[in-house]
């Protein structure tokens, strides 16, 4: 079992709701936040920085006053939602630290690290958590030691400045899977526990994991609880599901199945905002994101405080007390 230090625990505290549950929404999105207020187009450049900045604040404003922690960016969400005013004090605060999209070819993805962004400016804006992503096939057995070794070492810097470290695998098609879903489909069944199981040997203190399965080609949900029991057993942390753009009704029901299957809640983005976001009226978004987005945000913290894990209990704790302290206990901290 892994044990927790003072500053990543209160880190996950800040993260969660009161019950050890996450209820994260995400809003660190870049390129795919740039398509949909596009239209889905991808313009030369991207779109303007006062636009994606407005944008960052407008779902911060209505959303994270909801929500037990919320997702951004460096660029254009972190900082700016703090100097507006629109991140509540009681709302934790999760910051990406990879460059938007990969480097590398479609079918051997590298990560990048954002450039002039680090763990310790992290800390020192005061988040609760850092979060990293990587595309990550264990299949590709050289590639992979490789984004292992780049987590590992992330995951040091975070041990030195005592944050947590939330990791995010995603899984990606090769070869014949490319042009054939469902054969992804069924890989990933596989692929997505034995991920888990590798990334979560390292020091990292939670996941944020895709769904193991698709709904559109196995609707056994029996089946589908059985593989994120897999997964879980296959975590040696507490993990989240993501939402990853799929539509809000296949959301929810991939948070009911993640969360009896052993998931700690949700950690969701476009399922929740993505209606409001192509529209260019400021007044039709607020008005969208206060209604359909808070009433998504809502039902889906339902499903999750009814099967979700709270954090503390996969890792054997109980709520009151998530470490042992002794007296002196800071001389050695």
């Amino acid at each position: 079992m892994k044990t927790l230090s003072i500053g990543k625990l209160r880190g996950l505290q800040q993260l969660a709701n009161n019950d050890g549950i996450f209820n994260i929404c995400a809003m660190d999105h870049r390129r795919s936040l740039s398509r949909l207020m596009e239209g889905g187009h991808v313009i030369e450049g991207g779109t303007g920085y006062e636009d994606m900045a407005q944008r960052k604040l407008e779902l911060c404003t209505h959303l994270a006053p909801h929500a037990s922690a919320v997702l951004l960016d460096p660029i254009f969400g972190a900082a700016q939602c703090i100097s507006h005013g629109a991140l509540p004090k009681s709302t934790g605060l999760l910051v990406s630290l990879e460059a938007s999209g990969y480097a590398g070819a479609s079918e051997y993805r590298t990560t990048e690290l954002q450039e002039g962004w680090n763990v310790e400016k992290i800390k020192r804006m005061g988040a609760s958590a850092v979060k990293f992503l990587i595309y990550y096939r264990p299949d590709l057995i050289e590639l992979a030691g490789k984004l292992l070794d780049m987590v590992d070492t992330i995951a040091l810097e975070c041990k030195k400045y005592d944050l947590p470290l939330v990791i995010e695998p995603l899984s990606y098609p090769v070869g014949e899977e490319v042009n054939n879903p469902a054969q992804f489909a069924a890989v990933k069944e596989q692929m997505v526990p034995k991920t888990t199981k590798h990334v979560t040997a390292l020091p990292v203190d939670m996941l944020k994991s895709e769904f193991p399965s698709d709904l559109r080609y196995n609707k056994d949900k029996a089946k589908l609880i059985d593989i994120c029991q897999k997964l879980d057993k296959a975590s040696q942390v507490p993990w989240v599901v993501l939402s990853a753009g799929v539509s809000f009704e296949v959301f929810c029901q991939q948070v009911e199945i993640a969360c009896r299957g052993g998931a700690s809640g949700f950690l969701a983005g476009r399922a929740i905002w993505q209606e409001a976001m192509n529209i260019d009226d400021s007044k039709e978004r607020a008005k969208i994101l206060n209604t359909l987005g808070v009433d998504r945000l809502n039902k889906l913290k339902e499903i999750a405080a009814k099967h979700a894990v709270p954090w503390y209990k996969k890792l054997g704790l109980d709520s009151h007390e998530l470490a042992q302290t002794t007296e002196g206990w800071y001389q050695e901290y």
